[in-house]
This record gives structure tokens, C-alpha cells and sequence, in this order.
């Protein structure tokens, strides 16, 4: 129970010895939390005359807000894009795994399959709220099957698909309902794409761009109908050039809406994308970064063959590839792991590091005012020394969240 008089009795847990990543500074403070809701100390003592009923010591670790990650396809053995007859099943384990990764939100993303893949698999996985059991549910990444073929990277080209006459209508048959969709990916160059670009986003669903050949002004035009996510910057779209950066240009056009910016996502898994193009886009757009894992079915498994949708993939050490390719085909990183090798590869400070997977994230999906953010009602991770190396679950909740330290 929430609010009212059930919420004021429930138990207060007061952490201590911390530090809080709070208004892009890391703070030394206490932080309150009841019933997985951050308080204000000082309404709780003057308003409701309550002191804590259990006191934390965190031994001088970092809380902060709850990692999401909006881009995964599975892991644990579990594929999303696989038309299982318990699909909820699998998206259960899922979260209830990455918790140990300080992951708390997470979009279950989809790749390029047949329209009845979509049909059966998106109506078993709504929106869920998060808790001990789990990471939450935000809704589903659709990345595919609307993308270009000379830039389709691991997804099958024998389901790619161009928008028809009706474009919207088009896309309505091939996913089906669309209820428990929060993303999806398309190639901005792809016919009649603006109008379902500007039909999705008046649904409240977030168009990114990926998965493609468009020049920058194309990509701009899009941003312009309500595109406003790169998926994983600089992997499957065409490479900067000086005279047409293409969609990287898009981190520092001028040619975007008036009050808004791009942001964009990155695998910084120390194989998709150099240091040194990691250190560009951070130092061009660090307000826009999005952490995100492309995790496969793969991750927490070992080596051998695993399924992506309907590709075989086959992990080799720390890389997975189409299976017979040399075409990458998602990650095997955590988000923990991410978080850490993006801040030793381009140096940022440890805020910079954190937020990219808590509040810039939810900036994209407009959930900054209850997620990824240290305010009232948000989720939360400790962790261990501020250089975010060895992390270590405790398997202590607070809130939607694991306890990490090293």
C-alpha cells in the first residue's frame, strides 16, 4: 500500500554512511526510504513526528538511482524474440536477474522477426512494475523489422519490411496491438517513414533512429516529425564523414526543435565501439548518452551457440556474432559492466558515468520525474568505491533495487 494512512505506519528505512548521486553531484547525506519511496526527512519528522524505525550503515558506498536499460534482448538462455508459449516466464527471470546488475527498469527489446512473432509475443509482455521480484517493465523495444537492409547488422533480411501505401496501417499489421510498445527502431530514409514517425509519437511511443543509410538532413527531418533516439551511435548506420556526418551529426545540428536534443544510445561493452569514439560522443553530447547493453540471449551463458530471433549466434569469449560471420550480433555485457568501462574509457566523472544509465534514460522515456533520479519515489543501487570497480551483489532491496558494494 501506498499513500495515506496504510503508507505513514509502514517501517522507515534510514541509510547512512553514503553518499547520494543527487542533482548531478554526489552528496553526502542520509537518504529515507519507505516502501521503496524516497522520503523528506524533514516532513517526516515535523509533519508526521517519525524518526527511522531501522537505520543502514553503507560503510561510505554511492547510492544512486536504479540503472535502465532500453535496450535488451534477452539473457540467462531467455530470447524475447522467440514466440515461446510462456513468454512471461522468461521476462520474469530476466528481471529478476539483472537486479544483480543494479539494473531496475529495463524495455525487453524485440528484433526483426515475422508479424506473428509480434502477434503472440507482445500482448505477454505488459507493463510491470518493479520490486524485489524483479526489474520493472517499461514496455518493449521494437527494433526492426521497418530498417534498411545494407545497414540490418544481425536481423534476418528475409523479414525486413518498407512502409506501404498505408504506411501506419502497415505497421499496425505487423506488430498488432501496440499497447505495450515504448520504443521503436526504424531507418528515417525508408518511404512514407515521417508520418509514421509522427503517428507513433502522438501514441507516446519513442521513435529512434537506427539500423541505417539516412544522410544528416534526413535524419534531421525525422528528429523535426518526433524522432528522438539514435540506436547504439556509430554501429549499423554510416560512418561520419566531414561533408555528411550522416545520423552522428545529429549530436550537435542546429537544425533540431527549438528545446530539444537528441539523445543516443551506446553499447560500451569494450568491443561495439572504440574508446576513442566513446570519448567523442561523450565530450560532443554528454547530456544525450544513454548506456545501453543490446544484451543477448547469451548473457550470464557461456561459449557455444545461442539463438537472437531467428539468427543463430555464436559467443566467442567476450563477443557474439552472427553465427558463421564476422557480424557482431548484440553483447554480453551487464550494465554494471558497461557503466564501469565507459568510465575508464572516456574518464568522465563517476556522476557523468551513473547518470548516462539512470536519469538520461529516463529523460528519454519522460519518467525523470520518478526514475533516475534520487527524488521522492525512486529506485536505488549502492555501490562499492567511486571508481564503480568490483562490484558485488548483496541481495539487499531497497525499493526496486539491489544493494551493490564491493
Amino acid at each position: 500500500m501506498r499513500g495515506g494512512q496504510g503508507a505513514a505506519r509502514a517501517p522507515v528505512l534510514q541509510f547512512t554512511n553514503c553518499r547520494i548521486l543527487r542533482g548531478r553531484a554526489l552528496l553526502r547525506e542520509d537518504l529515507w526510504v519507505r516502501e521503496g519511496r524516497i522520503l523528506d526527512p524533514e516532513k517526516l519528522f515535523f509533519e508526521e513526528r517519525r524518526v527511522a524505525d531501522e537505520q543502514r550503515d553503507c560503510g561510505g558506498c554511492i547510492l544512486a538511482p536504479g540503472f535502465i536499460d532500453v535496450q535488451i534482448n534477452g539473457g540467462f538462455g531467455v530470447d524475447f524474440s522467440q514466440a515461446a508459449e510462456d513468454v512471461g516466464s522468461g521476462v520474469a527471470l530476466v528481471a529478476q536477474r539483472i537486479l544483480s546488475h543494479g539494473v531496475t527498469s529495463f524495455c525487453p527489446t524485440l528484433v526483426t522477426s515475422p508479424p506473428e512473432v509480434y502477434h503472440k509475443v507482445l500482448p505477454q509482455i505488459p507493463v510491470k512494475s518493479g520490486g524485489p521480484h524483479g526489474a520493472g517493465v517499461l514496455g518493449v523495444h521494437l527494433e526492426g523489422p521497418f530498417i534498411s537492409r545494407e545497414k540490418r547488422g544481425a536481423h534476418p533480411e528475409a523479414h525486413l519490411r518498407s512502409f506501404e501505401a498505408n504506411a501506419f496501417q502497415d505497421v499496425l499489421d505487423t506488430y498488432g496491438s501496440l499497447d505495450n510498445v515504448c520504443i521503436v527502431t526504424l531507418a528515417p530514409e525508408l518511404g512514407r517513414s515521417h508520418e509514421v514517425i509522427q503517428a507513433l509519437t502522438a501514441r507516446g511511443i519513442c521513435v529512434s533512429l537506427g539500423h541505417s543509410v539516412a544522410d544528416l538532413r534526413a535524419a534531421e527531418e525525422a528528429v523535426q516529425s518526433g524522432a528522438s533516439f539514435i540506436t547504439h551511435l556509430f554501429n549499423a548506420m554510416l560512418p561520419f564523414h566531414h561533408r555528411d556526418p550522416g545520423i552522428v551529426g545529429l549530436l550537435t545540428s542546429d537544425r533540431l526543435p527549438p528545446g530539444r536534443h537528441i539523445f543516443y544510445g551506446m553499447i560500451a561493452d569494450g568491443m561495439h565501439t572504440n574508446p576513442a569514439a566513446l570519448r567523442i560522443a561523450h565530450r560532443a553530447h554528454p547530456q544525450g548518452l544513454v548506456l545501453v547493453t543490446d544484451a543477448v540471449p547469451a548473457l550470464g551463458l557461456g561459449n557455444g551457440r545461442h539463438t537472437l530471433g531467428q539468427q543463430e549466434v555464436e559467443v566467442d569469449g567476450l563477443t557474439a556474432y552472427v553465427a558463421g560471420t564476422q557480424t557482431l550480433s548484440g553483447s554480453i555485457a551487464p550494465m554494471d559492466v558497461c557503466v564501469r568501462h565507459f568510465l575508464q574509457a572516456t574518464g568522465c566523472s563517476v556522476e557523468s558515468a551513473l547518470e548516462a544509465a539512470s536519469l538520461h534514460p529516463a529523460q528519454l522515456l519522460g519518467l525523470e520525474k520518478r526514475k533516475g533520479t534520487l527524488d521522492f519515489g525512486a529506485d536505488a543501487v549502492t555501490l562499492g568505491k567511486a571508481s564503480c570497480c568490483g562490484m558485488k551483489t548483496l541481495r539487499q532491496p531497497c525499493g526496486e533495487a539491489p544493494m551493490v558494494r564491493n
